[in-house]
């Protein structure tokens, strides 16, 4: 087997760890499969001959070449980030992209480098993924893929796109397994303390830093549910108190956000669930009860379809010490 090549596409303002993340892993690999592996040839590689990555960091850099796969790093989603201004500057690393898929050599985007993809027209027609915060905006910006906002790292005929920033080790450590093997990819997980086990980000979204969907009467709709997350859902009622039919309701929440009202109810309480999860010591029968769950087994079923994981997993993934006192357990808990 002869070694891989892979070309790091670097550009003005790409994350400086995300051009040197991978590289850094492989070395890593080639050091555990040994001397006689074949490994893998990794060059930084752009269409500049003066390339200032992120805080300031000036890369060296070698001319484009072919390459067995091109790795395209994110760059910094600041807060109001002007995505069109942003991306009108890489015209010819939109260029070199799309030139390098068009010779039929895989392409791969870190992070919101899946924009860059976007704009060389490799995304319509396939399977892709971004950070989770700015899967919506992928979606709304390139209509004809199918964004995945849930996975870690996709593949779609020749092009994979990965979540953010820490999945290109995901998406690293799967490239190695392919490369190298399994023993390879799982030693050197190991010595990075990477987990290699991982298949979604849905376990790290923060909703309260998503764009909240709709207009003032699913608003309204949504504040009635947020009100009492325990209560149970009953539809007739809910509508009653908006002045609406049900039929109604259904409609008008459905056009506002794309989802039912029960719909929203599940996910709200799934992230009750998370904080409470992370920030006390409530069993997770009396944390089922504290979000309108009798059956803790029907809770976990709901928790692990919305995050991927068990309660208790993700507890153990993710506790933070809680501020404060033991919340009590209501009377009655396991």
């Amino acid at each position: 087997m002869s070694a891989l090549r892979i070309g790091v596409l670097a550009y003005p303002g790409c994350f400086a760890s995300e051009v040197f993340g991978v590289p850094d892993l492989l070395t890593m690999a080639a050091h555990v499969a040994g001397p006689r592996h074949a490994g893998y040839r990794v060059s930084v590689v752009s269409p500049r001959r003066r390339v200032v990555a992120s805080g300031g960091q000036e890369l060296a850099v070698s001319p484009l070449r072919e390459v067995d796969v091109l790795v395209v790093p994110g760059f910094e989603p600041a807060p109001g980030l002007d995505l069109d201004g942003r991306l009108a500057p890489l015209g010819l690393e939109v260029a070199a992209i799309r030139a390098h898929a068009d010779a039929g050599h895989a392409v791969v985007s870190i992070c919101v480098g899946a924009f860059l993809l976007a704009e060389a027209g490799l995304l319509d027609g396939r399977r892709a993924t971004t950070a989770w915060l700015l899967a919506g905006e992928l979606a709304r910006r390139c209509p004809g893929a199918e964004v995945r906002p849930e996975r870690l790292v996709v593949t779609d005929r020749g092009v994979t796109t990965t979540a953010a920033f820490s999945a290109m080790y995901d998406f690293t450590l799967e490239m190695i397994r392919r490369h190298s093997g399994a023993d390879v990819a799982r030693t050197t997980a190991r010595i990075a303390l990477l987990d290699d086990a991982r298949t979604s980000q849905s376990p790290y979204v923060d909703a309260r830093l998503l764009p909240r969907p709709g207009d003032a009467f699913s608003h309204r709709v949504m504040r009635r549910l947020d009100q009492d997350l325990a209560a149970r859902y009953d539809l007739t009622a809910l509508a009653a108190a908006c002045n609406v039919s049900t039929r109604t309701l259904l409609r008008r929440f459905a056009d506002e956000t794309g989802q039912s009202p029960l719909e929203y109810l599940q996910a709200a309480r799934v992230r009750r669930a998370r904080h409470l999860l992370e920030t006390t010591d409530r069993t997770v029968a009396a944390i089922a009860a504290a979000v309108g769950y009798k059956d803790p087994g029907t809770f976990a079923a709901l928790f692990a379809r919305h995050t991927g994981r068990r309660p208790r997993d993700h507890r153990a993934a993710f506790r933070r010490g809680a501020a404060g006192p033991v919340s009590p357990r209501p009377a009655g808990s396991a």
